[in-house]
């Protein structure tokens, strides 16, 4: 009976840990909220987290068509690649209207969680990029409400309010994405890409 309690123990910790990726990106999600209400953004400060955070999400998804395993990954990435270069454009011409100087590259973190990715392949590249896209999304999504509800600045407020949608529909694409990856399901889109849709 003895030798049945570490069998047990580990399996409860192993359930644990399988169940934890999507409750810790609620919690992260909500302290990240937190911390946006309890120490409100000023739109310069708003603005260059967006571009640093665009700038990430263009060179991870670029990241993702390289190594991803998983169609539905590349195709993931490619989206992101796309999209944020869009938005990240039309920061910069917002904030140009506005003298808000932006950043050029990265953030520190960005930048660290770029190299711990691109040393990942296979499906530990599919599952960890699908993730932190979770987290990325949920993060930015609450920074974005916050800009488009509190802001100051009228054109920051309508940069925000207009991409608003796009990170939601990313939010909700990222989510199919780490369970479709978690479920070991490789070839999701793999058929649209080839049709050019």
């Amino acid at each position: 009976m003895n030798k049945k309690l570490p069998f047990l123990a580990a399996s409860i910790s192993l359930a644990f840990v399988l169940a934890a990726p999507a409750g810790f990106a609620q919690t992260t999600a909500s302290n990240q909220t937190n911390k946006a209400t309890s120490h409100p953004m000023t739109d310069a400060q708003f603005a260059k987290q967006a571009a640093e955070g665009g700038i990430a999400e263009v060179k991870l998804g670029q990241l993702a068509q390289d190594k991803g395993t998983s169609q539905q990954v590349k195709d993931f990435g490619k989206r992101m690649a796309d999209d944020h270069s869009k938005a990240n454009d039309q920061l910069k011409s917002t904030a140009s209207g506005d003298n808000i100087a932006l950043p050029e590259q990265m953030n520190a973190k960005d930048q660290a969680e770029y190299d711990h990715l691109s040393k990942l392949s296979g499906a530990t590249f599919d599952r960890a990029y699908a993730r932190q896209m979770v987290l990325h999304h949920e993060n930015d999504i609450a920074a974005f409400r916050h800009e488009a509800n509190d802001g100051k600045d009228a054109s920051m407020k309508s940069f925000a309010s207009r991409t608003l949608p796009t990170l939601q529909d990313h939010l909700k694409m990222a989510r199919q994405m780490y369970n479709g990856v978690l479920a070991g399901n490789h070839s999701t889109t793999g058929q649209k890409s080839h049709t050019g849709a």
